[in-house]
């Protein structure tokens, strides 16, 4: 089966969860046994979604989130891969950082949003540091496991043939960690979806998705903070799909990491 194919039917297997999915929820939302109010059925939401996106507030509340969203993720990935690598070569910095991160990363981010409120203040800057919090210790952690989990017969098997170190590093570690890495990058994003929306329902100043669904509450608009959910799902999957899919492709499976799916 050529990858096209394949492609094609994980796109359709998608697509029926989504649908069936669907199906449920609007027979859930026509039985009565909650009131149209509070469950609205998809037409009505479908029919707000488009509204909010007509008149453009749905874009400029997305535009707002995921600004807040790829600020505080790049920072992460920019400080916790180095982070986890430094952990993983060094054990001095592991024997410094790793209890750090065994210890704040339990910590929810949403718990630490009043705190960051009072030295920073609402807005942006709080939003992205929670963000930031959020996303860098699963980055940090997944690289340093992913690192330390290279096979040493690679390692040796390479030195054997004469690669200095930094073909070692680029060349066996990297690739022999790629995984890892990918998978605390997926974690960290979703992380950072987490903390931003709550960190907008208390901090962020009327700009956001996370603000859209907080206000909406306040009115009992809950065909609005659907379709705000909406949104925030269909951002997830296109970087799920193109960003991390593409990179997972262009990396680890390329370089016969992983198992590719079959079927």
């Amino acid at each position: 089966m050529t990858n096209n194919q394949q492609r094609t039917r994980s796109m359709i297997r998608g697509g029926l969860s989504l649908l069936v999915a669907a199906a449920f929820y609007e027979a859930v939302a026509r039985s009565g046994l909650f009131p149209a109010v509070l469950l609205p059925t998809i037409p009505t939401i479908v029919s707000t979604l488009i509204d909010m996106l007509a008149d453009g507030t749905m874009f400029e509340h997305a535009f707002f989130t995921l600004y807040r969203v790829l600020f505080g993720f790049v920072l992460a990935v920019i400080v916790g891969l180095p982070l986890g690598i430094l952990m993983a070569r060094f054990p001095r910095v592991e024997h410094f950082f790793l209890p750090l991160i065994s210890a704040l990363m339990p910590i929810p981010s949403f718990a630490l949003i009043p705190l960051f409120m009072l030295w920073f203040g609402i807005g942006n800057v709080t939003t992205v540091l929670i963000v930031f919090y959020a996303a860098t210790f699963p980055m940090a952690f997944n690289t340093w496991s992913g690192v330390r989990s290279v096979n040493p017969i690679w390692l040796r098997a390479a030195g054997a043939m004469g690669a200095d170190e930094n073909s070692l590093f680029w060349k066996v570690i990297i690739p022999g960690a790629s995984p890892f890495i990918i998978t605390g990058m997926r974690q960290a994003f979703l992380r950072a979806w987490i903390g931003v929306v709550g960190a907008e329902m208390i901090a962020a100043s009327d700009w956001g998705l996370g603000w859209v669904i907080f206000d909406a509450k306040e009115f009992l608009n809950a065909d609005v903070m659907l379709a705000a959910l909406v949104v925030i799902g269909f951002i997830g999957f296109v970087f799920e799909r193109l960003v991390f899919g593409s990179l997972e492709r262009a990396t680890v499976q390329r370089w016969g990491m992983v198992r590719v799916a079959k079927g």
